[in-house]
């Protein structure tokens, strides 16, 4: 039974179906990028969607080459990117936060205000003891 299977379409069929699926969560983080309305949304979505998608394509790929060092390879790019992508799009929602950056209309910030203003008056003394060395 396993001698008529072809291993290698299955493979290509797999890896093929893994990559169209990156490429469409790309695409679609793009899209996020260029139409939702503030910073925060926006930073929201390019950061998942560009963070799937290149782990998919990436698989994809790991898959279709079938090599123990290039699937290594790929799975230490995968993890490297999936423990800084949401890091780093903490540090700059935070930056955006503490410049004030301002928020969609319709964004609720009702549980977010205690935060806010403690956040604001920190930045305010640190930038106060700056100026005072």
């Amino acid at each position: 039974m396993l001698d008529n299977i072809n291993f290698l379409l299955i493979r290509e069929i797999v890896s093929s179906v893994l990559i169209i699926i990156g490429v469409v969560f790309m695409t679609i983080s793009t899209i996020g990028l260029l139409r939702f309305p503030d910073f925060y949304i926006r930073m929201s979505a390019i950061t998942k969607g560009a963070t799937l998608g290149l782990g998919l394509i990436l698989t994809g790929m790991g898959i279709y080459f079938n090599e123990p060092d290039m699937f290594l390879k790929v799975m230490l790019i995968i993890g490297f990117t999936f423990l800084t992508s949401p890091v780093a799009a903490h540090v700059i929602g935070r930056t955006a936060v503490r410049n004030k950056i301002p928020f969609w209309e319709r964004t609720n910030l009702e549980e977010f205000k205690d935060y806010l203003h403690k956040e604001h008056s920190a930045h305010r003394d640190h930038e106060r003891d700056n100026k005072q060395v």
